[in-house]
Protein backbone atom coordinates (compact mmCIF):
# COMPACT_ATOMS: atom_id res chain seq x y z
CA UNK A 1 0.00 0.00 0.00
CA UNK A 2 1.28 3.37 -0.93
CA UNK A 3 0.60 6.76 -0.67
CA UNK A 4 0.51 8.56 -3.68
CA UNK A 5 0.69 12.34 -1.78
CA UNK A 6 -0.24 13.78 1.09
CA UNK A 7 -4.38 13.66 0.49
CA UNK A 8 -4.39 10.09 -1.80
CA UNK A 9 -4.36 6.79 -0.35
CA UNK A 10 -3.35 3.96 -3.93
CA UNK A 11 -4.23 0.49 -3.65
CA UNK A 12 -1.81 -1.64 -5.67
CA UNK A 13 -2.53 -5.10 -3.98
CA UNK A 14 0.12 -4.47 -0.72
CA UNK A 15 0.00 -4.19 2.67
CA UNK A 16 -2.20 -1.90 4.51
CA UNK A 17 -0.68 0.27 7.44
CA UNK A 18 -2.87 0.67 10.66
CA UNK A 19 -1.75 4.74 10.02
CA UNK A 20 -3.38 4.29 7.06
CA UNK A 21 -6.79 2.79 8.05
CA UNK A 22 -6.94 6.27 10.53
CA UNK A 23 -6.52 8.37 7.77
CA UNK A 24 -9.20 7.16 6.03
CA UNK A 25 -11.52 6.57 8.61
CA UNK A 26 -11.32 8.98 10.63
CA UNK A 27 -9.27 11.64 8.63
CA UNK A 28 -11.11 11.27 5.35
CA UNK A 29 -8.28 10.25 3.09
CA UNK A 30 -9.53 9.83 -0.21
CA UNK A 31 -8.70 6.03 -2.33
CA UNK A 32 -7.99 5.26 -5.46
CA UNK A 33 -7.24 1.66 -6.93
CA UNK A 34 -3.77 1.73 -8.49
CA UNK A 35 -3.08 0.07 -12.12
CA UNK A 36 -0.32 -2.44 -10.82
CA UNK A 37 -2.68 -4.61 -9.39
CA UNK A 38 -5.56 -4.40 -11.93
CA UNK A 39 -3.93 -7.22 -14.67
CA UNK A 40 -4.32 -9.61 -11.01
CA UNK A 41 -7.78 -8.62 -10.45
CA UNK A 42 -9.19 -9.76 -14.12
CA UNK A 43 -6.86 -12.90 -14.56
CA UNK A 44 -8.53 -14.21 -11.35
CA UNK A 45 -11.78 -12.61 -12.53
CA UNK A 46 -11.60 -14.68 -15.58
CA UNK A 47 -11.29 -17.55 -13.88
CA UNK A 48 -14.18 -16.77 -12.41
CA UNK A 49 -16.39 -16.18 -15.31
CA UNK A 50 -14.53 -19.35 -17.39
CA UNK A 51 -16.03 -21.34 -14.42
CA UNK A 52 -19.59 -19.72 -14.16
CA UNK A 53 -20.16 -20.95 -17.53
CA UNK A 54 -19.04 -24.29 -17.09
CA UNK A 55 -20.73 -27.57 -15.97
CA UNK A 56 -18.40 -28.22 -12.61
CA UNK A 57 -20.07 -27.93 -9.54
CA UNK A 58 -17.64 -24.80 -7.42
CA UNK A 59 -19.10 -23.24 -4.08
CA UNK A 60 -19.42 -19.75 -4.22
CA UNK A 61 -20.32 -19.12 -8.03
CA UNK A 62 -22.72 -21.81 -8.79
CA UNK A 63 -23.79 -23.61 -5.39
CA UNK A 64 -26.25 -22.67 -2.81
CA UNK A 65 -24.11 -21.23 0.42
CA UNK A 66 -22.84 -22.50 3.77
CA UNK A 67 -24.92 -25.52 4.77
CA UNK A 68 -26.74 -25.16 1.43
CA UNK A 69 -23.80 -25.53 -0.92
CA UNK A 70 -25.18 -28.98 -2.26
CA UNK A 71 -27.98 -27.06 -3.73
CA UNK A 72 -27.26 -26.32 -7.52
CA UNK A 73 -27.53 -22.85 -8.83
CA UNK A 74 -28.31 -22.60 -12.54
CA UNK A 75 -26.46 -20.16 -15.24
CA UNK A 76 -29.26 -17.93 -15.43
CA UNK A 77 -29.46 -17.69 -11.94
CA UNK A 78 -26.05 -16.55 -11.02
CA UNK A 79 -25.88 -12.85 -10.72
CA UNK A 80 -29.49 -13.50 -8.94
CA UNK A 81 -28.16 -15.64 -5.75
CA UNK A 82 -25.46 -13.19 -5.52
CA UNK A 83 -28.17 -10.16 -4.70
CA UNK A 84 -30.13 -12.69 -2.64
CA UNK A 85 -27.65 -13.67 -0.51
CA UNK A 86 -26.79 -9.99 -0.06
CA UNK A 87 -29.89 -9.34 1.13
CA UNK A 88 -30.55 -12.71 3.31
CA UNK A 89 -27.41 -12.31 5.05
CA UNK A 90 -28.03 -8.39 6.32
CA UNK A 91 -29.65 -9.50 9.30
CA UNK A 92 -27.92 -7.31 11.85
CA UNK A 93 -29.28 -6.22 15.05
CA UNK A 94 -28.46 -3.36 17.78
CA UNK A 95 -26.98 -0.03 17.57
CA UNK A 96 -25.39 1.10 13.90
CA UNK A 97 -21.44 0.44 14.46
CA UNK A 98 -19.34 3.93 14.56
CA UNK A 99 -18.81 5.16 11.26
CA UNK A 100 -15.27 5.19 11.36
CA UNK A 101 -15.37 1.42 11.93
CA UNK A 102 -17.58 0.76 8.77
CA UNK A 103 -15.15 3.30 6.64
CA UNK A 104 -12.59 1.20 7.91
CA UNK A 105 -14.25 -2.11 7.25
CA UNK A 106 -14.93 -0.74 3.76
CA UNK A 107 -11.03 0.28 3.23
CA UNK A 108 -9.51 -3.24 4.57
CA UNK A 109 -12.59 -4.92 1.97
CA UNK A 110 -11.07 -3.56 -1.01
CA UNK A 111 -7.67 -4.06 0.01
CA UNK A 112 -8.47 -7.90 0.67
CA UNK A 113 -10.02 -7.60 -3.06
CA UNK A 114 -7.49 -5.69 -4.69
CA UNK A 115 -4.79 -8.73 -4.13
CA UNK A 116 -6.44 -10.14 -6.98
CA UNK A 117 -7.91 -13.93 -5.03
CA UNK A 118 -10.94 -12.58 -5.19
CA UNK A 119 -12.23 -12.91 -8.49
CA UNK A 120 -14.30 -9.96 -8.61
CA UNK A 121 -14.44 -7.65 -11.30
CA UNK A 122 -12.56 -3.95 -11.05
CA UNK A 123 -15.47 -2.20 -10.92
CA UNK A 124 -16.72 -3.69 -7.38
CA UNK A 125 -13.66 -2.74 -5.76
CA UNK A 126 -14.31 1.25 -7.32
CA UNK A 127 -17.36 0.85 -6.17
CA UNK A 128 -15.96 0.35 -2.79
CA UNK A 129 -13.74 3.59 -3.39
CA UNK A 130 -16.62 5.76 -4.76
CA UNK A 131 -18.74 5.34 -1.49
CA UNK A 132 -15.38 6.20 0.86
CA UNK A 133 -14.40 9.29 -1.19
CA UNK A 134 -18.21 10.46 -0.97
CA UNK A 135 -18.16 10.06 2.62
CA UNK A 136 -21.40 7.73 2.03
CA UNK A 137 -21.27 5.33 4.74
CA UNK A 138 -23.91 2.53 4.79
CA UNK A 139 -25.75 2.44 8.02
CA UNK A 140 -24.45 -0.78 9.66
CA UNK A 141 -26.03 -2.70 12.80
CA UNK A 142 -23.65 -3.92 15.24
CA UNK A 143 -24.32 -7.33 16.14
CA UNK A 144 -24.98 -10.48 14.06
CA UNK A 145 -21.03 -11.48 13.44
CA UNK A 146 -20.12 -14.48 14.99
CA UNK A 147 -16.67 -14.19 13.45
CA UNK A 148 -16.56 -17.05 11.66
CA UNK A 149 -17.99 -17.66 7.94
CA UNK A 150 -16.73 -14.00 7.60
CA UNK A 151 -18.20 -11.30 9.06
CA UNK A 152 -21.67 -11.85 7.57
CA UNK A 153 -24.40 -9.65 8.71
CA UNK A 154 -22.34 -6.90 8.89
CA UNK A 155 -20.69 -7.24 5.87
CA UNK A 156 -24.03 -7.68 4.21
CA UNK A 157 -25.65 -4.48 5.44
CA UNK A 158 -22.35 -2.49 3.91
CA UNK A 159 -22.46 -4.18 0.44
CA UNK A 160 -26.31 -3.44 0.04
CA UNK A 161 -24.97 0.61 -0.03
CA UNK A 162 -22.99 -0.65 -3.10
CA UNK A 163 -26.35 -1.69 -4.70
CA UNK A 164 -28.06 1.53 -3.61
CA UNK A 165 -30.44 0.09 -1.58
CA UNK A 166 -30.46 0.68 2.53
CA UNK A 167 -29.38 3.72 4.41
CA UNK A 168 -26.62 5.66 5.27
CA UNK A 169 -24.40 8.36 7.04
CA UNK A 170 -23.55 11.58 5.45
CA UNK A 171 -21.39 14.20 7.29
CA UNK A 172 -24.07 12.79 10.36
CA UNK A 173 -27.13 13.16 8.43
CA UNK A 174 -28.91 9.87 8.29
CA UNK A 175 -30.82 9.26 4.70
CA UNK A 176 -31.37 6.16 2.07
CA UNK A 177 -28.55 5.64 -0.06
CA UNK A 178 -29.91 5.41 -3.43
CA UNK A 179 -30.56 9.20 -2.10
CA UNK A 180 -27.13 10.05 -1.37
CA UNK A 181 -26.07 8.32 -4.38
CA UNK A 182 -27.91 9.83 -7.07
CA UNK A 183 -26.68 13.15 -5.33
CA UNK A 184 -23.19 11.99 -5.51
CA UNK A 185 -23.47 10.91 -9.23
CA UNK A 186 -22.75 7.51 -8.18
CA UNK A 187 -24.72 4.24 -10.29
CA UNK A 188 -25.54 1.40 -8.12
CA UNK A 189 -23.83 -1.34 -9.14
CA UNK A 190 -24.62 -5.11 -10.03
CA UNK A 191 -23.19 -8.36 -8.65
CA UNK A 192 -22.38 -10.98 -10.86
CA UNK A 193 -20.68 -14.58 -10.01
CA UNK A 194 -19.23 -14.73 -6.95
CA UNK A 195 -19.02 -11.15 -6.04
CA UNK A 196 -21.57 -10.97 -3.04
CA UNK A 197 -19.93 -13.84 -1.28
CA UNK A 198 -16.55 -12.10 -2.05
CA UNK A 199 -17.95 -9.08 -0.06
CA UNK A 200 -19.62 -10.72 3.03
CA UNK A 201 -16.38 -13.50 3.29
CA UNK A 202 -14.17 -12.04 5.30
CA UNK A 203 -13.01 -10.82 8.52
CA UNK A 204 -13.15 -7.15 7.55
CA UNK A 205 -15.37 -5.92 10.78
CA UNK A 206 -13.30 -8.04 13.13
CA UNK A 207 -9.64 -6.51 11.59
CA UNK A 208 -11.12 -2.92 11.80
CA UNK A 209 -12.46 -2.62 14.95
CA UNK A 210 -8.87 -4.00 16.10
CA UNK A 211 -6.67 -2.23 14.36
CA UNK A 212 -7.95 1.28 15.07
CA UNK A 213 -7.96 -0.04 18.91
CA UNK A 214 -4.93 -0.48 18.75
CA UNK A 215 -4.10 2.82 17.34
CA UNK A 216 -5.87 3.52 20.35
CA UNK A 217 -4.30 1.29 22.79
CA UNK A 218 -0.52 2.95 21.66
CA UNK A 219 -1.91 6.27 22.81
CA UNK A 220 -2.99 5.17 25.81
CA UNK A 221 0.46 3.16 26.73
CA UNK A 222 2.31 6.14 26.16
CA UNK A 223 0.52 8.33 28.64
CA UNK A 224 0.29 5.20 30.99
CA UNK A 225 4.58 5.16 30.95
CA UNK A 226 3.85 9.21 31.57
CA UNK A 227 1.65 8.49 34.50
CA UNK A 228 3.70 5.47 36.10
CA UNK A 229 7.17 8.43 35.59
CA UNK A 230 5.08 11.50 37.28
CA UNK A 231 3.89 8.79 40.02
CA UNK A 232 7.26 7.50 40.94
CA UNK A 233 8.30 10.90 41.98
CA UNK A 234 4.80 12.11 43.26
CA UNK A 235 5.02 9.21 45.75
CA UNK A 236 9.09 9.77 46.52
CA UNK A 237 9.47 6.50 45.27
CA UNK A 238 12.65 4.98 44.37
CA UNK A 239 13.96 4.48 41.02
CA UNK A 240 16.30 1.71 42.21
CA UNK A 241 13.93 -1.09 40.91
CA UNK A 242 14.27 0.07 37.37
CA UNK A 243 18.40 -0.57 37.79
CA UNK A 244 18.77 -1.54 33.97
CA UNK A 245 20.94 -5.18 35.58
CA UNK A 246 17.84 -6.30 37.08
CA UNK A 247 15.69 -6.45 33.68
CA UNK A 248 18.81 -7.57 31.87
CA UNK A 249 18.31 -10.39 34.44
CA UNK A 250 15.08 -11.72 33.37
CA UNK A 251 15.46 -11.09 29.19
CA UNK A 252 12.11 -9.64 28.76
CA UNK A 253 12.26 -7.28 26.23
CA UNK A 254 9.12 -5.46 27.11
CA UNK A 255 9.85 -5.39 30.69
CA UNK A 256 13.41 -3.67 29.46
CA UNK A 257 12.01 -1.13 27.65
CA UNK A 258 9.92 0.04 30.49
CA UNK A 259 12.42 0.60 32.47
CA UNK A 260 14.63 2.13 30.34
CA UNK A 261 11.57 4.65 29.37
CA UNK A 262 11.09 5.49 33.50
CA UNK A 263 14.85 6.40 33.66
CA UNK A 264 14.93 8.93 31.12
CA UNK A 265 11.32 10.52 31.78
CA UNK A 266 12.69 10.56 35.49
CA UNK A 267 16.30 11.70 34.63
CA UNK A 268 17.58 14.71 36.43
CA UNK A 269 14.41 14.55 39.13
CA UNK A 270 15.71 16.77 41.96
CA UNK A 271 13.06 15.10 44.04
CA UNK A 272 14.44 11.51 43.65
CA UNK A 273 17.60 12.86 44.96
CA UNK A 274 16.09 14.36 47.63
CA UNK A 275 15.33 11.22 49.79
CA UNK A 276 18.45 8.86 47.89
CA UNK A 277 20.09 9.13 51.90
CA UNK A 278 19.08 8.08 54.94
CA UNK A 279 15.27 7.15 53.69
CA UNK A 280 13.83 4.28 56.41
CA UNK A 281 11.52 2.77 53.46
CA UNK A 282 13.14 -0.42 52.20
CA UNK A 283 10.97 -0.93 49.70
CA UNK A 284 7.87 0.43 47.54
CA UNK A 285 4.52 -1.31 46.58
CA UNK A 286 4.59 -3.78 43.91
CA UNK A 287 2.42 -0.94 42.25
CA UNK A 288 5.60 1.12 41.86
CA UNK A 289 8.69 -1.65 41.73
CA UNK A 290 7.10 -3.70 39.69
CA UNK A 291 5.45 -1.40 36.76
CA UNK A 292 8.43 -2.45 34.15
CA UNK A 293 7.54 -6.38 35.01
CA UNK A 294 3.88 -5.69 34.17
CA UNK A 295 3.96 -2.44 31.98
CA UNK A 296 6.33 -4.66 29.87
CA UNK A 297 3.74 -7.69 30.00
CA UNK A 298 1.80 -4.80 28.16
CA UNK A 299 4.10 -3.87 25.78
CA UNK A 300 5.18 -7.11 24.66
CA UNK A 301 1.50 -7.99 24.29
CA UNK A 302 0.43 -5.00 22.23
CA UNK A 303 3.72 -5.97 19.72
CA UNK A 304 2.39 -9.39 19.35
CA UNK A 305 -1.21 -8.55 18.62
CA UNK A 306 0.15 -5.49 16.38
CA UNK A 307 1.90 -8.28 14.78
CA UNK A 308 -0.86 -9.98 14.28
CA UNK A 309 -3.22 -7.15 12.92
CA UNK A 310 -0.65 -6.32 10.56
CA UNK A 311 -0.58 -9.51 8.68
CA UNK A 312 -4.21 -9.24 8.65
CA UNK A 313 -3.81 -6.01 7.05
CA UNK A 314 -1.91 -7.88 3.88
CA UNK A 315 -4.36 -10.82 3.76
CA UNK A 316 -7.02 -12.26 1.87
CA UNK A 317 -9.47 -14.10 3.47
CA UNK A 318 -12.39 -14.26 0.82
CA UNK A 319 -13.08 -17.79 0.18
CA UNK A 320 -13.12 -19.61 -2.14
CA UNK A 321 -9.50 -18.19 -3.23
CA UNK A 322 -9.00 -17.79 -6.92
CA UNK A 323 -5.10 -18.43 -8.06
CA UNK A 324 -5.06 -17.04 -11.68
CA UNK A 325 -1.13 -18.60 -11.65
CA UNK A 326 -1.62 -22.08 -13.87
CA UNK A 327 -2.48 -22.30 -17.21
CA UNK A 328 -6.16 -22.37 -16.68
CA UNK A 329 -6.51 -21.31 -13.08
CA UNK A 330 -7.69 -22.82 -9.81
CA UNK A 331 -10.38 -21.98 -7.24
CA UNK A 332 -9.33 -23.56 -3.56
CA UNK A 333 -12.37 -23.78 -0.88
CA UNK A 334 -10.73 -22.90 2.55
CA UNK A 335 -11.08 -21.21 5.72
CA UNK A 336 -9.20 -17.85 5.97
CA UNK A 337 -12.61 -16.38 6.40
CA UNK A 338 -12.39 -17.66 10.20
CA UNK A 339 -11.84 -15.42 13.00
CA UNK A 340 -9.72 -17.24 15.26
CA UNK A 341 -6.14 -15.29 15.14
CA UNK A 342 -7.86 -12.34 15.51
CA UNK A 343 -10.41 -12.76 17.93
CA UNK A 344 -7.58 -14.76 20.57
CA UNK A 345 -5.55 -11.76 19.84
CA UNK A 346 -8.24 -9.01 20.71
CA UNK A 347 -8.42 -10.91 23.90
CA UNK A 348 -5.37 -10.97 24.81
CA UNK A 349 -5.13 -6.94 24.54
CA UNK A 350 -8.35 -7.01 26.49
CA UNK A 351 -6.59 -8.40 29.06
CA UNK A 352 -3.03 -6.01 28.94
CA UNK A 353 -5.68 -3.02 29.03
CA UNK A 354 -7.37 -4.47 32.44
CA UNK A 355 -3.20 -4.63 33.87
CA UNK A 356 -2.07 -1.37 31.98
CA UNK A 357 -5.46 0.10 33.99
CA UNK A 358 -5.44 -2.08 36.99
CA UNK A 359 -1.73 -0.94 38.07
CA UNK A 360 -2.56 2.65 37.40
CA UNK A 361 -5.41 2.46 40.12
CA UNK A 362 -3.34 0.78 42.30
CA UNK A 363 -0.73 3.94 42.67
CA UNK A 364 -3.79 6.41 42.71
CA UNK A 365 -5.21 4.84 45.68
CA UNK A 366 -1.88 4.67 47.42
CA UNK A 367 -1.11 8.33 46.43
CA UNK A 368 -4.83 9.49 47.41
CA UNK A 369 -4.43 7.37 51.10
CA UNK A 370 -1.79 9.56 51.89
CA UNK A 371 -0.56 6.22 54.34
CA UNK A 372 3.30 6.74 53.71
CA UNK A 373 4.54 9.05 56.27
CA UNK A 374 7.62 9.75 54.05
CA UNK A 375 5.86 11.65 51.42
CA UNK A 376 4.34 14.55 52.82
CA UNK A 377 0.62 15.18 51.05
CA UNK A 378 -2.48 15.53 51.84
CA UNK A 379 -5.28 12.57 52.14
CA UNK A 380 -6.96 12.88 48.71
CA UNK A 381 -4.76 15.50 48.07
CA UNK A 382 -7.02 18.00 49.45
CA UNK A 383 -6.20 21.73 49.96
CA UNK A 384 -8.25 21.59 53.31
CA UNK A 385 -8.91 18.17 54.41
CA UNK A 386 -12.47 18.13 55.77
CA UNK A 387 -13.43 21.43 54.37
CA UNK A 388 -12.75 20.14 51.20
CA UNK A 389 -12.77 15.94 49.88
CA UNK A 390 -10.42 16.50 47.02
CA UNK A 391 -10.03 13.68 44.41
CA UNK A 392 -11.42 11.39 46.88
CA UNK A 393 -13.86 10.40 44.37
CA UNK A 394 -11.53 9.60 40.87
CA UNK A 395 -10.29 6.70 42.78
CA UNK A 396 -13.87 5.24 43.49
CA UNK A 397 -14.38 6.14 39.38
CA UNK A 398 -10.98 4.36 38.75
CA UNK A 399 -12.15 1.49 40.58
CA UNK A 400 -15.45 1.02 39.20
CA UNK A 401 -13.81 1.45 35.09
CA UNK A 402 -11.32 -1.24 36.37
CA UNK A 403 -14.13 -3.48 37.42
CA UNK A 404 -15.77 -2.64 34.61
CA UNK A 405 -12.22 -3.61 32.25
CA UNK A 406 -12.38 -6.76 34.27
CA UNK A 407 -15.22 -7.96 33.18
CA UNK A 408 -14.25 -7.28 29.44
CA UNK A 409 -11.47 -8.98 30.05
CA UNK A 410 -12.73 -12.54 29.84
CA UNK A 411 -11.77 -14.28 26.58
CA UNK A 412 -15.22 -14.17 23.73
CA UNK A 413 -13.13 -16.52 21.71
CA UNK A 414 -13.22 -19.34 24.14
CA UNK A 415 -16.86 -19.82 23.66
CA UNK A 416 -18.46 -21.51 20.49
CA UNK A 417 -22.12 -21.44 19.40
CA UNK A 418 -22.30 -23.44 15.75
CA UNK A 419 -24.55 -22.30 12.71
CA UNK A 420 -25.28 -23.25 9.93
CA UNK A 421 -26.59 -26.76 10.47
CA UNK A 422 -23.57 -27.48 11.76
CA UNK A 423 -21.56 -26.58 8.74
CA UNK A 424 -20.28 -24.06 10.57
CA UNK A 425 -19.53 -25.90 13.42
CA UNK A 426 -16.34 -23.79 15.33
CA UNK A 427 -16.63 -20.00 15.48
CA UNK A 428 -14.45 -17.64 16.95
CA UNK A 429 -16.07 -14.82 18.27
CA UNK A 430 -14.44 -12.33 17.30
CA UNK A 431 -16.88 -9.70 16.79
CA UNK A 432 -17.73 -10.17 20.10
CA UNK A 433 -13.51 -9.65 21.52
CA UNK A 434 -13.70 -6.32 18.97
CA UNK A 435 -16.89 -5.01 21.02
CA UNK A 436 -15.42 -5.83 23.88
CA UNK A 437 -12.07 -4.12 23.33
CA UNK A 438 -13.53 -1.26 21.32
CA UNK A 439 -15.01 -0.48 24.99
CA UNK A 440 -12.18 -1.70 27.18
CA UNK A 441 -9.82 0.83 25.32
CA UNK A 442 -11.79 3.75 26.41
CA UNK A 443 -12.40 2.48 30.02
CA UNK A 444 -8.57 1.81 29.71
CA UNK A 445 -7.95 5.56 29.06
CA UNK A 446 -9.85 7.20 31.59
CA UNK A 447 -8.20 5.52 34.15
CA UNK A 448 -5.30 6.15 33.46
CA UNK A 449 -6.51 10.30 32.71
CA UNK A 450 -7.24 9.81 36.40
CA UNK A 451 -3.38 8.96 37.18
CA UNK A 452 -2.20 11.84 34.60
CA UNK A 453 -4.51 14.08 37.45
CA UNK A 454 -4.20 13.09 40.38
CA UNK A 455 -0.20 12.92 40.05
CA UNK A 456 0.12 16.21 37.88
CA UNK A 457 -1.60 17.34 41.28
CA UNK A 458 0.88 15.29 43.78
CA UNK A 459 3.96 17.03 42.42
CA UNK A 460 2.76 20.55 43.74
CA UNK A 461 3.40 19.19 47.16
CA UNK A 462 7.09 18.60 46.15
CA UNK A 463 7.78 22.19 44.81
CA UNK A 464 10.57 23.93 44.59
CA UNK A 465 12.13 20.42 43.58
CA UNK A 466 11.87 19.27 40.09
CA UNK A 467 11.36 15.86 38.54
CA UNK A 468 12.89 14.69 35.17
CA UNK A 469 12.78 16.41 32.09
CA UNK A 470 10.25 14.07 30.51
CA UNK A 471 7.55 14.13 33.96
CA UNK A 472 7.92 17.81 33.80
CA UNK A 473 6.87 18.08 30.26
CA UNK A 474 4.00 15.96 31.12
CA UNK A 475 3.08 17.37 34.22
CA UNK A 476 2.90 20.51 32.16
CA UNK A 477 0.80 18.91 29.37
CA UNK A 478 -1.91 18.25 32.08
CA UNK A 479 -1.31 21.80 33.15
CA UNK A 480 -2.25 23.31 30.32
CA UNK A 481 -5.80 21.66 30.39
CA UNK A 482 -6.42 21.08 33.84
CA UNK A 483 -5.69 23.96 36.68
CA UNK A 484 -3.96 23.23 40.18
CA UNK A 485 -6.65 21.91 42.94
CA UNK A 486 -7.28 25.10 45.50
CA UNK A 487 -10.23 24.01 45.91
CA UNK A 488 -13.26 21.00 45.22
CA UNK A 489 -14.72 21.48 41.96
CA UNK A 490 -16.36 18.68 39.88
CA UNK A 491 -13.20 16.70 38.67
CA UNK A 492 -15.48 15.28 35.78
CA UNK A 493 -14.31 17.75 33.01
CA UNK A 494 -10.79 17.65 33.92
CA UNK A 495 -10.61 13.93 33.17
CA UNK A 496 -12.22 14.51 30.14
CA UNK A 497 -9.79 16.98 29.17
CA UNK A 498 -6.76 15.17 29.87
CA UNK A 499 -8.12 11.96 27.73
CA UNK A 500 -8.59 14.28 24.77
CA UNK A 501 -4.50 14.90 25.60
CA UNK A 502 -4.10 11.61 25.00
CA UNK A 503 -6.32 10.52 22.03
CA UNK A 504 -4.33 13.57 20.82
CA UNK A 505 -1.22 11.35 21.29
CA UNK A 506 0.62 14.45 23.32
CA UNK A 507 1.99 12.28 25.40
CA UNK A 508 4.36 10.73 22.94
CA UNK A 509 6.06 13.79 21.21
Amino acid sequence: MTVADGHELVLDGGPLRIADLVAVARLGRRVRLGDACRGRINAARQVVERIACGSAAVYGINTGFGSLSQQRIQPDDVRLVQKNLIESHAAGVGDPLPVEVVRAMMLILAGSLSRGRSGVRVELIEQILRLLNAGITPVVPSRGSVGASGDLAPLAHAARGLLGEGECDVNGTRMDVAKAMQAAEIAPITLEAKEGLALINGTHLMCAMGALALHDVQQIVDAGLCAAALAVDACKASCGPYDARVHDARRQPGQQRVAKTLCELLDGSQILTSHRDNDPRVQDPYSLRAAPQVLGSVLDTVEHVRSVFERELDAVTDNPLVFADGEAGDIVSGGNFHGAPLAIAKDQLKIALAHLAGIAERRVYWLLAASDSENPVNIYLSPQPGLHSGLMIVQYTAAACCNELQTLSTPASVANIPTSAGMEDYNSMGATSAHQLRAAVDLARQVVAIELLVMAEALEYHRPLKSGAGVERAHDLVRDVVPRLTEDRTPAPDIVAIEELIRGGRFAE
